[in-house]
């Protein structure tokens, strides 16, 4: 009865997108097995599923993709949950005095969607206005690839990019604008390849509507080389 009653209450949710928190729901005990351990649970774990399915793991194509996978979950498209792979992000004095905004756009974001672990494919837009600290442009981009490596809702990722930002400055003129496409979306369910998802987080001087504006004509100037 409690399993129909599960089954009954994620059926009525359906494709809602649904999000708890702005912190990822990771266990106490998450870091409790190695990376290897891990690896070999899960790879029986996928083994299982494509055996359930049908697919004969003998055949010379499929046998090693228990292995792949689970060595794809740990080590790459959820290796952000390991928190000894944050990012260093270094910071450094202000000494030119640039006080105006500084705008890092089309990160790239490769995350995975945590209701149906399929990709999210988009772009980050990130922006902060210094209060004597500066970061590294690369580690702007880190930081977006840490927190895109967990299964995700959008809106978490982009509030997780923004305080993390925040605290690395210690500023709260951070913003962040991400537009992405949700295979979950676009590859099953209505199926509709052509939409995409807006999601945004301003902090500090960006809630302000004119510093907000100018953080949106700079996303939209075209950068061609």
């Amino acid at each position: 009865m409690k399993l129909e009653k599960h089954i009954k209450d994620i059926e009525s949710m359906g494709d809602e997108h649904i999000g708890t928190s702005s912190e990822t729901p990771i266990r106490m005990d998450a870091f409790k097995l190695s990376n290897e351990e891990k690896i070999d649970i899960i790879k029986d774990d996928v083994r299982h599923i494509m055996e359930t399915l049908g697919l004969d793991l003998t055949d010379d194509s499929l046998n090693g993709t228990p292995l792949r996978v689970a060595k794809m979950f740990v080590k790459e498209v959820f290796g952000g949950l390991n928190p000894d792979r944050r990012p260093n992000a270094s910071t450094f004095q202000n000494k030119y005095k640039y006080g105006e905004m500084l705008v890092e756009k089309n990160i790239n974001v490769y995350s995975t969607c945590e209701h149906h672990l399929l990709p999210i494919v988009g772009k980050a837009h990130v922006a902060y206005i210094s209060n004597g600290t500066v970061v590294g442009l690369s580690k702007m981009n880190r930081i977006v690839d840490y927190f895109a490596k967990r299964p995700q809702v959008q809106e978490r990722l982009t509030i997780q990019i923004v305080k993390e930002l925040q605290k690395v400055l210690d500023t709260q003129d951070v913003a962040c604008i991400i537009d992405a496409k949700h295979l979950c979306v676009n590859s099953r369910g209505i199926r509709d390849i052509d939409c995409s998802t807006v999601t945004s987080e301003f902090g500090g001087k960006f809630k302000d509507s004119d510093t907000r504006r100018e953080f949106l004509d700079y996303v939209k100037l075209d950068t061609t080389f």
